[in-house]
């Protein structure tokens, strides 16, 4: 959000950065941002210009937008994604990135979701405060990037990641007889 404002240049912005980095990108958004008026508040009221609009629709025919069913929440639709399997939409190739990968992308598991998104209204309605923090260090990668104003990026034009946990960070435990053991 720009100022309370939903911004279709950020999200070019971010996909473009993605997609040059190798990523697959699909942009999972709440219904009512897909269309050329809506409410991004009670009191705020956005229509999109003619460039925002052709963000969108160009978004929409390459299949890289993926607007959530009415009065459903985001959050659980790119959660659900990544974790679910996805054998036949990846036609069991392994998506996983080395850790030694020589182009820029995060190592790990795939997919990975870009949010700066805390969950805090959803976290306990899904899992148990433990797994969900590991879930979310080893799914999520944070973002930071300049300001936008009218669509122009200030300042130049990067993004910041803060990668997901390659690693978890918790203590690993094993049990072994009657002994537990630390790792």
């Amino acid at each position: 959000f720009d100022k309370g404002r939903f911004n279709y240049h950020q999200i070019k912005f971010m996909v473009d950065t993605l997609e040059e980095r190798g990523e697959n990108v699909l942009v999972v958004i709440p219904h009512k941002y897909g269309y050329n008026s809506f409410y991004t508040s009670k009191s705020h009221h956005q229509q999109l210009d003619a460039e925002e609009r052709t963000i969108m629709n160009d978004l929409l025919r390459r299949k890289k937008l993926y607007k959530v069913p009415p009065r459903c929440l985001d959050d659980f639709y790119w959660m659900l994604a990544s974790v679910s399997d996805q054998v036949s939409a990846r036609k069991e190739v392994d998506l996983s990135v080395a850790n030694d990968d020589s182009s820029s992308r995060w190592p790990g598991v795939r997919p990975v979701l870009i949010s700066n998104d805390q969950m805090r209204d959803h976290k306990w309605e899904l899992l148990e405060p433990r797994l969900f923090r590991r879930w979310y260090g080893c799914h999520i990668v944070n973002y930071n990037f300049t300001a936008f104003v009218m669509g122009e990026c200030l300042d130049g034009n990067e993004i910041f990641f803060s990668q997901a946990d390659f690693f978890s960070r918790e203590i690993q435990g094993n049990q072994s007889g009657s002994e537990k053991k630390i790792s």
